[in-house]
């Protein structure tokens, strides 16, 4: 694995880490206010955060940047507000779906739906040429097969009224993180995260206007797991898929990111006191072995100097 493949999957798991740690978050901060709301405040909150870190690395900037480079930046320019726009339209649909959905149904089965964009990205990505090898498509199988038994646990299977809105959000994810892999080698990884943050916690406070009755108290009550939601999950764990997105196979990149769900277990375990039954530390056994083929060294083909995948 080269050092930029490496940087990326880093940056990555880190990702996948505060995502899985948000579910704490998220599960308490629901106590308090209702999705539209949490998820309009901590988009807001993680759009703020990234204005001075914006302003920051735009006076860092050489002023006297060379004529090519000028032109690229205006180039990029052009597609950001656009970039934005529609990651943030996904990001706003995906993450109603999945606060939606907590609600009528288990935790267990909303994290397994949710995880299923590990599956859905390569299938969607065929459509738009993007190929995936046969190693990615065993730690596909294998992840699946981790998040199945890591998240559903021994009872039946069922399928309940939350379950279609995990499904909606699985599938808008998984348009997610074609798109930011579309938009990332293009734009500002960190302007585009910070527009589509707010696009979706404005079109999450027209939900939050329109369907719910939002109490500055309550708010207030929910500063904790907001205040997280906001600045690490929506700031920087956001801003590190788009910038860790760059340049790696989108269903390599699903796969890291699907870490969350062992990792909100873990976080389950060590912060709410939950226990790992065999049957949980098996699926991680699976995740684990996912993350690791799809990351170790393609062999290369001497025809035509490319890489065999």
């Amino acid at each position: 694995m080269n050092r930029f493949v490496l940087k990326q999957s880093l940056l990555l798991l880190l990702a996948a880490l505060i995502w899985g740690v948000a579910f704490v978050a998220q599960s308490v901060g629901m106590e308090y206010v209702g999705p539209f709301t949490f998820n309009s405040v901590r988009s807001i909150i993680g759009g703020a955060a990234l204005l001075p870190v914006i302003a920051v690395l735009g006076a860092a900037k050489k002023p006297d940047c060379d004529r090519a480079g000028a032109e690229r930046q205006t180039d990029s320019g052009k597609q950001l507000p656009a970039a934005g726009i529609v990651c943030g339209i996904l990001l706003c649909i995906a993450t109603n779906f999945q606060q939606i959905g907590i609600q009528y149904t288990s935790v267990g089965k909303s994290g397994f739906i949710t995880a299923m964009y590990i599956v859905i990205v390569p299938v969607l990505g065929l459509f738009i040429g993007k190929r995936a090898g046969v190693r990615v498509w065993i730690g596909v199988v294998l992840a699946a097969a981790g998040l199945y038994f890591l998240c559903m646990g021994s009872g039946a299977v069922s399928f309940e009224k939350g379950d279609l809105y995990m499904i909606l959000c699985a599938v808008s994810f998984s348009f997610h993180i074609l798109t930011v892999d579309y938009f990332a080698p293009r734009v500002d990884g960190v302007k585009l995260s910070c527009i589509q943050f707010f696009v979706c916690g404005i079109l999450s406070g027209i939900g939050m206007l329109l369907l719910e009755e939002p109490q500055l108290s309550r708010i207030f009550a929910a500063w904790l797991p907001i205040l997280y939601a906001g600045v690490l999950s929506c700031g920087v764990a956001y801003t590190l898929q788009i910038i860790g997105q760059r340049g790696m196979n989108p269903t390599v990149a699903s796969l890291l990111l699907s870490m969350e769900s062992v990792i909100s277990v873990i976080a389950g375990w060590a912060i709410l006191g939950q226990k790992l039954s065999v049957r949980e530390l098996s699926g991680c056994g699976l995740m684990f072995a996912a993350i690791i083929l799809v990351q170790l060294p393609a062999k290369r083909r001497k025809e035509d100097g490319k890489e065999e995948k």
